[in-house]
């Protein structure tokens, strides 16, 4: 599966230690070079060594891909996630990896398929790849102070029977 992804679910998966969940499922996770300069900044030294480690064996891959035309975003956004949307766009990805609501809401305008770090850790649940979900989300919300609203986390959790 081709797979593109932002800097926010690498990086968050990565604190948490589970960043090797998207080469289980992906097997290759392309990143646009302002992804891999906003990585380069992780300033969790484990996550940061995580994210290292992928994109020297391989499977986490800056591709460098260029998009010529202005994207047609409905607002502004970041450089990494309109740099992840351009190269998802440009090169016909299956799902961008972005959690940002703004981001998802502007990939989604733009016809792309998007997933997260809280879908993947449910994927990850639900395939036996993990004991608890819950846990890890905790792990997300105090460690990487990742923002979970109530009402999906409640879904999220139902969904892997928690």
């Amino acid at each position: 599966m081709h797979v593109v992804s932002n800097t926010s679910p690498l990086s968050n998966l990565a604190i948490i230690g589970r960043l090797d969940l998207l080469r289980q499922r992906y097997g290759l996770v392309r990143i646009p070079p302002a992804v891999a300069q906003e990585l380069a900044h992780l300033t969790h030294p484990e996550g940061k060594a995580l994210v290292d480690a992928a994109i020297s064996a391989g499977w986490l891959q800056v591709d460098p891909t260029r998009v010529e035309e202005p994207l047609p975003l409905p607002f502004k956004l970041g450089a990494g996630e309109t740099a992840a949307i351009a190269l998802a766009l440009a090169t016909k990805a299956q799902v961008l990896l972005i959690d940002e609501k703004r981001g998802r809401n502007a990939a989604r305008h733009v016809g792309l398929t998007v997933a997260g770090a809280l879908g993947e850790l449910l994927y990850a649940k639900l395939a036996g790849k993990l004991p608890a979900l819950r846990t890890e989300l905790q792990r997300l919300r105090h460690e990487a102070g990742f923002f979970i609203d109530a009402e999906i986390e409640r879904f999220i959790l139902s969904q892997a029977s928690e």
